[in-house]
């Protein structure tokens, strides 16, 4: 989750003025770029808790990467995230989750280089602590109240408010973890173009990504417990909207729909998170919010707006993947490798539209559903997802291919789809080399995990 935007004070007149500043993210194909998000659970070595902010948790942990570099992000004093170069940030998810987010790189070979240094900063910071940190979809042992709470405003808002709308919301804050990848376009057509793909292709990528198949220490019948929670968080602002596979969807509509579908979660003011959850952000637009009258939002408040809607693929000034569990870094690796290959080729980004051809918004929100429970053998058709997979992971190849860019060793970007080309070939996905440990070398015994994921 986000950190307050950088403020922008001028008064929202007009929809038309949301979807400018959407489309300032417009850029030439040859300014396209990568920004990589992925989340991991801090645990103690010692019993495999969850650590606490403080004393000797996460806090501590923040300090200690501080004194490699970067710049301390506060919330009413107490740091909650880093400030790196090149746009690049380190954030605390609800119950600590730390997240790397990733500042917009040129190419993948770029992305495992921010990866390396990052994990390494990570564990030199987190071993004097007796920490470690394991990236999985959900957590695998603590209960709901064994999470702790980090001191951030919006999250103590949207603890409050999750419940009142959803089942699973204070699960997806505390017990998940997830990679994204964040990917720009030319134009409002390329973007709806980008948008519909990423949608209608989520679901197989929470189904090849899936990476929690279990919950308190048990088994969960699913794969992807993470992808399970979103069934119930929050449905006015998650899932698959269907207004944007309507005719005459772009930026404009995109605001409108966020302006008057998504109720606020808060008003940021003077360092502080002011709760409005539930309210109308037409009503803060109009001078009408009933907290605060007479004051006009902003487009400051517009961009942190925008970051509390949760669909699988969001709209900002670039398009956001969110459908995949937090897994090993080859793998989340992987993720961005899929979704570049498909999206930043014109000639890939062509065929996947063409395999979605047909498909409608009802049947994409149909997979969504039974996706956490059957991964890739998910009916599709006249088939299953795993063999929608065995074609988008090829299309994906052949568009990174097409880029040409090259490491130091000569490899193309294509060497990180890899870990998927196995598992589109058959091999078992994360979820189910983790319930085959489970049931042979650990001997029903879910802990060894912790070591076993760790980065």
């Amino acid at each position: 989750m986000s950190n307050p935007a950088e403020s922008d004070e001028t008064p929202i007149t007009s929809i038309q003025q949301l979807a400018d500043y959407i489309a300032v993210g417009c850029k030439p194909a040859e300014r396209f770029r990568i920004g990589t998000e992925h989340e991991k659970f801090g645990f103690r070595h010692s019993d495999l808790t969850p650590p606490p902010y403080e004393p000797e948790g996460i806090r501590a942990l923040l300090e200690g990467m501080l004194r490699g570099a970067g710049e301390p992000i506060l919330d009413r004093g107490n740091p909650i995230g880093i400030k790196l170069a090149d746009l690049a940030s380190v954030s605390l998810e609800p119950a600590g989750q730390l997240e790397l987010s990733g500042g917009p790189v040129a190419s993948l070979h770029d992305t495992r280089a921010e990866f390396d240094t990052h994990f390494a900063e990570v564990r030199a910071a987190a071993r004097p602590l007796g920490l470690g940190f394991a990236p999985l979809g959900f957590h695998p042992l603590a209960t709901r109240a064994d999470m702790p709470w980090m001191p951030k405003g919006r999250y103590a808002i949207m603890r409050r408010y999750m419940p009142l709308v959803g089942s699973r919301g204070l699960d997806m804050m505390t017990r998940t973890c997830t990679v994204q990848v964040n990917l720009d376009f030319a134009s409002e057509t390329d973007m709806v173009r980008k948008l519909r793909v990423s949608l209608g292709l989520q679901p197989l990528a929470t189904a090849l990504f899936a990476n929690s198949p279990f919950t308190e220490g048990k088994p969960n019948g699913l794969l992807s417990g993470r992808a399970h929670a979103w069934l119930d968080t929050d449905n006015q602002r998650s899932g698959i909207p269907a207004v944007m596979f309507e005719d005459g969807f772009g930026f404009a509509r995109y605001a409108e729909w966020v302006v008057d579908n998504v109720p606020m979660y808060f008003v940021y003011r003077d360092g502080i998170y002011h709760d409005v959850a539930g309210q109308s952000f037409r009503d803060f637009m109009n001078g009408r919010l009933r907290d605060f009258p007479g004051t006009v939002a902003t487009i400051g408040d517009f961009a942190d707006h925008m970051t509390t809607v949760f669909t699988d693929a969001r709209l900002k000034r670039f398009l956001e993947m969110r459908g995949a569990d937090a897994g090993t870094p080859e793998m989340m690796l992987a993720q961005s490798a899929f979704w570049v290959g498909l999206l930043y080729d014109d000639a890939a980004l062509a065929a996947a539209e063409s395999l979605l051809r047909g498909a409608s918004w009802a049947d994409f929100v149909a997979l969504r559903a039974a996706v956490p429970a059957q991964g890739l053998a998910t009916p599709f058709r006249d088939g299953t997802l795993g063999d929608l997979a065995r074609i988008a992971v090829a299309i994906a190849r052949d568009g990174l291919r097409a880029r040409a860019l090259r490491d130091a060793d000569g490899n193309d970007e294509s060497v990180y789809l890899a870990p998927l080309e196995a598992i589109a070939a058959g091999a078992p996905t994360q979820a189910e080399y983790w319930l085959n440990r489970y049931r042979t070398v650990w001997n029903g015994d879910v802990r060894p995990i912790f070591n076993e994921a760790a980065i």
